[in-house]
């Protein structure tokens, strides 16, 4: 990752010894090689967008006794529709990114809008909470790109020891929407009706549709993986020539075993020129000039073969657990601030998101900024090797504060204490830890196994939506049965025992990566699975 002593002839960031990974290629159409504010203004569409579909998916919290009383339903039947939408957020994830591969992420974003809008309009004119079911299983289908897509689209413009930073600006859309969107709809449900909360929905996706119709464009771009394998080989051969003293460094500084540049330059996309998209090329919604050449099924079906990879299934059960405290504020906040002693209106239990989502910000720096340079700072004095391990040692904060904010909200509530203590250290301890530990764990999974990034993504979104689907089934049985003060304790030990689990990997993660590699290597095969398309 770092030229530690300058003597690399490698493609480096613009200020620093930093080596870009992968090496940006002299193809025009490679969004690594774009100008960051192209880079920017379409991560900031794929942002907004994001952010939306979470806003849809998740700004319902402060109205479950408002609907428990219009649609004469139980608290346990509100649990079961917004699981639902974890249930086809799951399916989603599954059937969006072989789709994505095969006709471009652009068309999967913009159907993505469409559906969005159809399911405010169904929701809109929900008479029970079978309309409310239906509208959380197509909200769910459509956001699905949000657990897949929008961290593919991270990678295709960003570096990889800008990762971090980008996955934490993903995790913070998903987190500012499920937050701030109830904070909107307790305002205008107080103000005008909840049917205000669809409308106004509606009234944003249609300009935001027409602006990713014009504006938006795909990030897909196919690399030469051999090439990128090339260059890492040489890069350590030097390294280790240098460490054994048998290298003598040139004083033009140039890489002997390896030309460097050769090898970035001739990673230019498989069937394509190094001629720039027209204008029209680039509204169009399906692109095959980047796409995967292997099968709809194939691609379907390989993040199957991972579940056997210890960092990767990890990193599903910590990003899935997250997902649990984001559903236990969604399904509780209403109960809780609106009963005794509180009392709140609809409008304040909205606004109680607001410290989570001050949470989610500083948690985003942390898991982003912070963790990307720390990892740097690590390398650096590993002579300049990156090991995915060094990302976990920042764990040890979100895992801490994670369930100290569990038992600020629960133990803090139960006791009917001052609103501020489960407010202001429970829900924004909660919000802290929700934004930066999502973003460690799925960046380490990515560089544990680089070649299978899309893959990877894929399965441990799916896994994060399952264990989001069991827990919105059981919480409300839950939280009758044991109580508040019971399945608070054991929600703390459990946020404890799951984050805590880093340390394992901290300790033998590398072991670990070695126990998978030929799996790896063998699965890498992008052929490995193709079973449904003749030779």
């Amino acid at each position: 990752m770092v030229d530690v002593d300058g003597v690399l002839n490698v493609k480096k960031s613009e200020k620093g010894d930093v080596i870009l990974h992968p090496q940006p290629t002299s193809n025009v159409n490679d969004p690594l090689t774009w100008s960051k504010k192209k880079k920017y203004l379409q991560f900031a569409l794929i942002w907004f967008w994001g952010f939306m579909l979470a806003v849809s998916t998740n700004f319902s919290g402060p109205l479950f006794i408002t609907w428990i009383e219009d649609w004469n339903t139980t608290w346990e039947q509100m649990g079961v529709a917004v699981a639902m939408c974890f249930v086809f957020l799951g399916v989603g994830v599954a059937i969006v990114q072989p789709t994505a591969m095969k006709v471009g992420k652009q068309f999967c974003y913009n159907m993505g809008t469409i559906l969005a809008i159809i399911s405010c309009i169904f929701g809109a004119f929900s008479k029970n909470i079978d309309y409310f079911i239906a509208f959380n299983s197509l909200t769910g289908f459509a956001a699905a790109p949000v657990d897949s897509l929008v961290e593919a689209s991270s990678t295709d413009l960003f570096f990889q020891h800008e990762r971090s930073t980008a996955f934490s600006l993903v995790v913070l859309a998903l987190y500012a929407g499920s937050f701030l969107g109830p904070v909107a709809a307790g305002y205008i449900t107080d103000n005008l009706h909840w049917k205000w909360c669809f409308y106004i929905q509606i009234i944003i996706y249609v300009p935001l549709l027409i602006v990713q119709i014009f504006w938006m464009e795909d990030t897909m771009f196919r690399r030469d993986e051999h090439a990128e394998e090339v260059l890492e080989e040489g890069i350590l051969s030097q390294i280790q020539s240098i460490k054994s003293g048998s290298h003598v460094v040139s004083q033009d500084k140039e890489l002997a075993e390896v030309d460097v540049e050769q090898v970035a330059g001739s990673n230019t996309s498989f069937g394509s020129t190094a001629k720039p998209y027209t204008w029209a090329e680039k509204r169009n919604w399906i692109h095959t000039d980047q796409n995967d050449t292997r099968s709809w099924l194939c691609i379907f079906i390989r993040p199957i073969f991972l579940i056997s990879f210890p960092a990767v299934v990890w990193a599903g059960i910590i990003y899935g657990f997250q997902m649990c405290w984001l559903s236990l504020l969604l399904n509780t906040q209403s109960i809780i601030y609106e009963s005794e002693p509180y009392f709140f209106s609809v409008e304040s239990v909205g606004l109680t998101n607001v410290a989570v989502f001050v949470g989610n910000v500083i948690g985003m720096f942390y898991g982003g900024q912070f963790v990307d340079w720390f990892t740097v700072k690590m390398a650096r004095r590993n002579n300049g090797i990156m090991e995915p391990e060094f990302r976990l040692h920042t764990m040890v904060v979100p895992t801490l504060i994670n369930a100290a904010g569990i038992l600020a909200y629960g133990l803090g509530s139960y006791y009917k204490k001052h609103w501020a203590i489960s407010v202001f250290i429970g829900q924004a301890f909660m919000g802290f830890a929700m934004s930066s530990s999502g973003a460690v764990c799925l960046v380490y999974a990515v560089e544990c196994y680089e070649k299978l990034t899309n893959e990877t993504l894929v399965l441990i979104l799916f896994m994060r939506n399952m264990i989001g689907m069991i827990f919105n089934f059981t919480i409300a049985s839950w939280l009758t049965n044991q109580g508040l003060f019971g399945s608070t304790w054991v929600m703390f030990g459990l946020a404890l025992a799951i984050n805590g689990s880093y340390l394992l990997f901290t300790q033998w993660g590398k072991d670990m990566r070695r126990w998978t590699r030929e799996r790896y290597e063998k699965i890498s095969d992008p052929l490995y699975g193709e079973f449904f398309k003749s030779k």
